[in-house]
């Protein structure tokens, strides 16, 4: 695993089999124009300086490790977290935002365009268009506007455009439809801003250089606080950036194990879960090839998760090379362990974390209970103000609320 992030991706994007770039020519001329600005601006001093000031300034970085003693205690293991909750907007997705905006911002662009799930990345987006003075127009699932109230109050407060999504099952697949529609009618003035690191070349390049902050951080300090390297490193995985954020700092360290954490839902059964790498196969969604959950005829099957921020049917190109290379081993929890293990974290260390990242969580205390004498950390990749209107309706009664 020598020189992997000067070997992957290649010079057309791909992973191994998977990436590459598969959209109209109009649209990859301007996706070229956005590869060549980013290898020429973001190596510059300016460039770099720039988003230094910003991460410590304004998003409030670095985020801590923590040890989370009594979860510790509880399930065995040494239990750390990466305190992605801790950044401003409460979640690891303004680390890419504020650099994409400022890529945006040197290429002369006026208008930021994305989708949101679980609206993290909207809310983060926004911030993001606010600090730089752009517009943002964030396209998001009828189904996850309900659910994620919050956020969309917090995206409007900033300035942002909310456009409604109710095609399909109305949720982040059809919103990513929505906004890449919407980006290519206007590739000029605007960028797509990627929320995960999907997409066609050089997007989950560039959400991966941005998210490496997350990794470069946490290596240090979980270093710092116990002279060695963590035995295992977790995260949820939707799309995959924030896990991607954390891996990065660990991919050539070939004696610490990682694991992404997939969104088993409610079932096996298609529609029930967004379990991509587990049940998925090789396909191409949104210009791109990775494993997708997919019907006989290569169409995106529907998927689903309590979390809104997971369920997509497919995943980062860079994740599912990871995965047939057997160097990140990709597993599930489901709805009712999530939900549990929010709960437990809520309770037991007085943090309250976003469902997505309740996922990684929950797959922490199956693997401490395992393995009592061993290290684990965390990307705790959000906060969780944006789900507990939606756990309290569906849940308050069980957890004594």
């Amino acid at each position: 695993m020598n020189d992997y992030f000067k070997t992957y991706p290649d010079a057309k994007g791909n992973y191994g089999q998977y990436g590459g770039s598969f959209i109209p020519p109009n649209l990859q001329a301007e996706m070229e124009k956005i590869t060549d600005a980013y290898y020429s601006i973001s190596k510059s001093h300016e460039f770099i300086s720039e988003l230094r000031n910003i991460r410590k300034h304004f998003q409030g970085r670095p985020t801590p490790v923590y040890f989370a003693k009594r979860l510790s205690d509880e399930y065995g293991g040494r239990i750390y977290l990466k305190r992605e909750d801790l950044n401003h907007t409460g979640a690891h997705k303004l680390n890419h935002c504020m650099g994409e905006a400022l890529l945006a911002k040197y290429l002369g662009k006026k208008k930021l365009i994305a989708e949101t799930g679980a609206g993290q990345h909207g809310v983060a987006l926004a911030t993001a268009a606010a600090y730089f003075g752009l517009e943002c127009e964030i396209h998001m699932g009828e189904v996850d506007i309900k659910k994620e109230h919050p956020n969309v109050v917090r995206m409007k407060i900033l300035g942002a455009k909310v456009v409604p999504v109710s095609r399909g099952l109305k949720t982040l697949k059809e919103a990513v439809d929505s906004a890449f529609e919407a980006y290519m009618a206007d590739p000029v003035n605007s960028i797509y801003c990627i929320g995960s690191v999907v997409g066609p070349h050089p997007f989950p390049m560039m959400v991966r250089e941005f998210q490496r902050v997350v990794g470069i951080e946490a290596k240090e300090q979980f270093f710092e606080m116990t002279g060695e390297h963590p035995d295992s490193v977790l995260a949820c995985v939707g799309g995959g950036s924030n896990a991607m954020g954390i891996f990065s700092a660990y991919i050539e360290d070939e004696n610490v194990r990682l694991y992404g954490v997939e969104p088993m839902g409610t079932g096996t059964k298609t529609g029930q879960h967004a379990a991509t790498i587990t049940y998925g196969k090789p396909g191409l969604i949104h210009g791109f090839k990775c494993y997708l959950l997919q019907d006989d005829q290569g169409q995106p099957s529907p998927v689903y998760s309590i979390a809104s921020g997971l369920d997509y049917p497919g995943v980062g190109p860079e994740h599912s090379m990871l995965h047939d290379m057997g160097r990140v081993t990709y597993t599930s929890v489901s709805d009712e362990e999530a939900v549990d293990a929010f709960f437990q974290l809520s309770r037991k260390e007085g943090i309250i974390p976003a469902l997505e990242s309740a996922h990684a969580v929950a797959f922490a205390l199956k693997l401490a209970r395992q393995e009592p004498r061993r290290s684990i950390l965390v990307n705790l990749s959000g906060r969780g103000d944006k789900d507990i209107d939606f756990v309290v309706e569906k849940y308050g009664a069980r957890y004594s609320i």
